[in-house]
């Protein structure tokens, strides 16, 4: 009775005034609204500043940045407004106390901004939950994105329900139940968003991709760092600077490679052939290996071979007036013996890692003489300098061997 008679004070003196009795309701609940809207205002004003300035205070003096992210967040102004609307809840009814259609509107508006309020908090605490664990190392690379968007899904899928239920009069569960018959619609609706998750879960419990690995899916073009996994979309930040875009789903669906592996190696690895021309292979006359003992790498080589090979001939009564007789050094396999030691020597290759200089099968061109090591230097511009300094001083080193490279015919070759 209180409330009412206290709701009705205007109402009673206009009335005593000579207003007639339809025309002052009306200017009552004008009136009330107003100054109820008002009154929630500064209640709500007010509480933001003590919020505020409490949840300041807060982060200065704690060590964890959780509270910091909060605050960046808008944790804390939404949680302001949780008051104020439970203010608006019980003031509504006295305001609409000679209005029960507006009282029963204005009831399920407040709800409605209820189950808003409700949904952004939600949001904003995923939000600093997210941005705190990405602070965290071992969280740094994970798809937290992805699962954030799908309990945000969840949520403002409920809420909408929600909403719908309150517009509409029906008992939630009752209105879920109604839509039933419409699952297969939203099935397809939402089949990239499923496929997503499913996804994302795939890849986080497979740890096929994170965050930061270099990726290539040649399918979709991409060739660079992985800086974003959502929950339906991949972003690939290629090193021309552009942004590929991948559907979650092609991770577990299409082939693609993670360097990854090499990355976290102690090598990268450096594989490339130049190709001799078979022509230029020929055996080697003591002459000639003597000649070539002035190189200083393979200096100790080509004397302890050269013994042996000579010892071994001697020993079998080998003719060596031809000199495919017998044991004998081919300058392509002194050629190779002089590439694994240059390699060896080198200060930016892995001598830890495998380490070898292979013949391939011949080929039309020539034969392919392989080098195939790994570069301590992973950064890609400085593994391009080292291979391209690497096979410099192959090619410059192959006339001394009495070889030659194959190069197509042209116009000018006489």
């Amino acid at each position: 009775m209180e409330t009412t008679t206290w709701g009705h004070t205007l109402y009673e003196l206009l009335v005593e005034n000579g207003i007639p009795e339809v025309y002052a309701s009306y200017i009552n609940v004008s009136i009330l609204l107003i100054a109820v809207l008002i009154l929630v205002a500064i209640v709500d004003y007010v509480l933001w500043k003590i919020i505020r300035l409490f949840s300041s205070r807060l982060a200065k003096r704690t060590k964890t940045n959780f509270d910091n992210f909060a605050v960046t967040n808008r944790l804390p102004r939404f949680l302001a407004h949780i008051i104020p609307l439970l203010l608006a809840f019980e003031l509504i009814p006295i305001v609409f106390y000679d209005f029960d259609y507006g009282k029963g509107i204005a009831i399920k508006l407040l709800q409605i901004l209820g189950v808003i309020l409700v949904l952004r908090i939600v949001r904003s605490l995923f939000q600093t939950i997210r941005d705190f664990l990405k602070t965290l190392p071992r969280f740094k690379d994970k798809p937290i994105n992805s699962y954030i968007q799908v309990f945000m899904i969840f949520a403002w899928a409920g809420g909408i329900m929600m909403i719908l239920a309150i517009i509409t009069g029906t008992d939630v569960w009752k209105f879920l139940t109604g839509l039933g018959a419409a699952s297969a619609i939203l099935l397809l609706i939402f089949r990239d968003t499923i496929l997503g998750f499913v996804a994302s879960i795939q890849v986080s419990i497979n740890d096929m991709v994170r965050i930061g690995d270099w990726i290539t899916f040649e399918k979709y073009g991409a060739d660079g760092d992985v800086v974003e996994i959502n929950l339906a979309t991949v972003k690939v930040q290629n090193f021309d600077k552009t942004i590929t875009t991948i559907p979650t789903y092609a991770l577990i669906s299409d082939s693609f490679k993670n360097w990854r592996g090499m990355q976290s190696s102690g090598g990268r690895r450096i594989k490339r052939a130049i190709i001799i021309k078979q022509q230029s292979i020929k055996f080697l006359a003591n002459e000639e290996i003597n000649e070539m003992g002035k190189i200083q790498l393979i200096a100790p080589y080509l004397k302890e071979r050269q013994g042996k090979i000579q010892e071994s001939n001697q020993e079998q009564n080998i003719d060596k007036s031809l000199l495919i007789n017998g044991r004998n050094m081919t300058n392509l396999g002194v050629f190779r013996k002089y590439i694994e030691s240059y390699l060896e020597n080198h200060s930016a290759i892995n001598d830890n890692m495998t380490l070898m200089t292979r013949q391939l099968a011949p080929t039309p061109q020539g034969i392919p003489l392989e080098v195939y090591a790994f570069s301590s230097d992973k950064r890609w511009q400085n593994y391009e300098y080292i291979m391209a300094d690497i096979f410099d001083h192959i090619l410059a080193a192959v006339p001394y061997f009495g070889l030659e490279v194959f190069e197509l015919p042209t116009n000018l070759d006489g």
